[in-house]
């Protein structure tokens, strides 16, 4: 069985340079979300919602696997929404006014049927604390512009900056949401070694 490399198919939104800021063209994308407010270093809703996306996503992969039409793929890597009634928060270290969305890309052939069955499958085994409040959703975020972070989540500050900078310098403006897509795991990955993919929409 072949197995899907969703990475490899969205190349040019999952592997950035790490030197040079790029535009991308982003196409509607459907995830599963959760949102939720506050320092997610700190916050058990935090927690308790990658747990839920985690556990559906893996029902969700596992079962099309083992379906009549076998499809296997990788479980994509969270990613954030992030956002502020003051947007100056994102240069600051106080992240307790941070409202967000976490949330994991899921394959376009991906239907309801297979999300409300995986959903009946994880509430019958684990029934997580944040299951109910997740849902399917398709992203529109269109021109963004977006570099790879290397390093702790803490020193991000001058990178976010900089595409802002980045984003004036070409006559546009900041539209939509702050993005962040974790493709290391804060477990076992050093703080200098995390690999950060931070996106910003424009228009």
């Amino acid at each position: 069985m072949e197995k899907l490399d969703l990475k490899k198919q969205w190349k040019h939104l999952y592997q950035p340079s790490g030197k040079e800021i790029s535009v991308v063209e982003v196409p509607s994308l459907t995830y599963l979300m959760v949102d939720g407010k506050g320092n997610p270093n700190t916050s058990v809703a935090y927690l308790h919602a990658i747990e839920a996306l985690y556990s559906l996503s893996y029902t969700l992969k596992f079962s099309l696997k083992n379906g009549p039409q076998p499809v296997d793929y990788g479980v994509m890597p969270v990613e954030g929404l992030w956002w502020a009634e003051d947007p100056g928060a994102f240069h600051r270290r106080d992240k307790s006014a941070w409202k967000w969305t976490a949330m994991i890309l899921q394959p376009d052939f991906v239907a309801k049927k297979d999300v409300d069955a995986a959903f009946d499958d994880v509430r019958r085994k684990k029934n997580p604390a944040a299951l109910e409040r997740v849902r399917l959703e398709t992203l529109n975020e269109g021109t963004a512009a977006q570099v790879m972070y290397f390093g702790p989540y803490a020193e991000e500050g001058p990178t976010i900056e900089r595409i802002h900078a980045f984003i004036h310098a070409s006559g546009k403006e900041l539209y939509g949401k702050h993005h962040e897509i974790y493709l290391s795991d804060p477990r076992r990955t050093a703080p200098e070694n995390l690999k950060t993919i931070i996106r910003q929409p424009m228009r």
